[in-house]
């Protein structure tokens, strides 16, 4: 029998502000255990939290990123359960009314675009750190209200393989929109997985298991690969799935029983009776939309279709914004964009590692790349003489028209020349002309190589095969 699968992500992510969610600790990684603390964020009695503005707003510029409704009247409600890292033993958490729903990620896969629906972004805050030594735990509470995103999916996603696309199509955009740095290193991104398999053509999912607590993508889609095989396994065999929550065991590669399910009201959710309901003004919705950036699918298409740029390069900007920028900042000068896409990113791009140099930094002007494209298509400089123009004007900032006359780089295009230089290369390596004569086509290229020898590369590569060519054939 064939299986389906089914694939929702809960993913977790911290938002990009200065302070916690409902205090003034800093929101930072990295300080010392246990000193980015309060009595608000420690759970001491007599407190009362004060909403993170920015953290507000971030999160209606994420329901805004991914196409979602930004509800009208969103409030707080408190997730009663055994927290050891939440020192007031609840969440501050949305459960009925999240400030977004629904909403879509657009992502590539396979050759195709495909959609999957949100179904909420809702905030709360995070948790602290549990270290677990020889003989004990520590508990770090600097991490204890930072603001965290919950952005759950629908069961769209059909592969492990492309929940993985999903997460990093995701992160892409919430790094791109200003919302999140997802530096998964810094635990900024994690997500919890839901995964069911039924028979092929079955409307009703299958039981949901869920996995807890992925730290890293990598993860998620090694889980759900053994968890998709270790279900349709079963059902094979006959035997049944049970709705329970797993967790991953990184170095065995295998999920493992935490605990069966608990439903939502196993939580006892209630309103926050210390918060009002969060209630935007259209104008303040007007505002915070001004903020939304072009994403990253949306980019990648518009430059392959505006410049004609392969989508590896296409790929290259939108994994490199800055470069993006002074690549559409320049290409309007040339008529050939890929070729200046091509300097960008294989040349200036590597200089700027290699000298460890800003954009900023940069000493040559704007114009320097496109005339540069230019001298190639007029046939006054070879590509292999641009790279040795494009490492000068890096250097001294000089423009590539005074480069190439100062250094007497132009090409030979005096057919006499170039027909002296042929006759020179034919001489010298007889075997190889007859070889051409004998219809063995390579040897063309090695006496077009002995040929620019004889003119230090300056002689028009186009002109000198067919010159040899004719030579060689008449």
């Amino acid at each position: 029998m064939d299986y389906e699968v089914a694939i929702g992500l809960e993913t977790h992510v911290q938002l990009k502000t200065n302070t916690k969610m409902w205090c003034g600790c800093p929101n930072e990684f990295g300080a010392d255990p246990n000193t980015n603390v309060c009595p608000v964020c420690l759970g001491m009695p007599g407190v009362l939290p004060v909403a993170n503005k920015e953290a507000m707003e971030k999160t209606t510029l994420t329901g805004l990123l991914l196409n979602g409704e930004v509800r009208q009247s969103a409030k707080f409600d408190r997730k009663n359960y055994f927290y050891p890292d939440l020192p007031k033993n609840y969440q501050i958490t949305q459960y009925d009314a999240p400030s977004v729903q629904g909403g879509h990620v657009d992502f590539e896969f396979n050759g195709e675009i495909v959609r999957v629906r949100i179904v909420r972004v809702h905030l709360e805050e995070d948790v602290g750190k549990s270290f677990h030594f020889e003989r004990h735990s520590g508990i770090d509470f600097n991490r204890a209200g930072a603001p965290l995103l919950e952005i759950v999916s629908e069961p769209d996603l059909t592969s492990a393989e492309m929940a993985y696309t999903y997460l990093n199509a995701l992160k892409d955009i919430l790094v791109y929109g200003g919302v999140s740095d997802c530096d998964m290193e810094k635990g900024m991104v994690r997500c919890d997985v839901n995964v069911s398999v039924r028979p092929k053509g079955q409307e009703e999912l299958g039981a949901k298991v869920e996995i807890k607590n992925m730290n890293t993508f990598s993860g998620a889609r090694k889980a759900l690969a053994y968890e998709i095989d270790r279900q349709q396994d079963r059902l094979m065999r006959g035997e049944r799935i049970e709705q329970q929550t797993r967790r991953w065991d990184d170095v065995g590669e295998i999920t493992e029983l935490m605990r069966t399910k608990e439903e939502a009201h196993d939580y006892r959710y209630f309103p926050e009776p210390d918060l009002m309901p969060f209630e935007p003004p259209e104008s303040r919705i007007r505002s915070i939309s001004e903020r939304v950036v072009e994403l990253p699918l949306a980019k990648k298409q518009r430059l392959m279709a505006e410049y004609s740029l392969p989508a590896s390069d296409a790929a290259a900007f939108v994994n490199d914004p800055v470069m993006a920028g002074y690549f559409e900042s320049i290409a309007h000068q040339s008529k050939k964009p890929k070729a200046v896409a091509n300097f960008v990113i294989n040349n200036l791009r590597a200089k700027l590692t290699e000298t460890e140099t800003t954009l900023e930094e940069v000493k040559f002007s704007s114009s320097a790349i496109p005339e540069l494209v230019e001298l190639i298509d007029s046939d006054k400089i070879s590509t292999k003489i641009a790279q040795e123009v494009f490492n000068e004007m890096f250097d001294t900032g000089e423009s590539p028209n005074q480069i190439v006359d100062k250094k007497g780089l132009a090409q030979v295009t005096d057919t006499s020349a170039v027909e002296q230089y042929c006759d020179q290369a034919i001489e010298a390596n007889p075997k190889s002309a007859q070889d051409y004569r004998d219809g063995k086509e390579a040897a063309l290229n090695f006496l077009k190589g002995q040929v620019m020898k004889l003119s230090q590369g300056k002689a028009n590569p186009k002109l000198v095969g067919e010159t040899l060519d004719r030579k060689l054939r008449g």
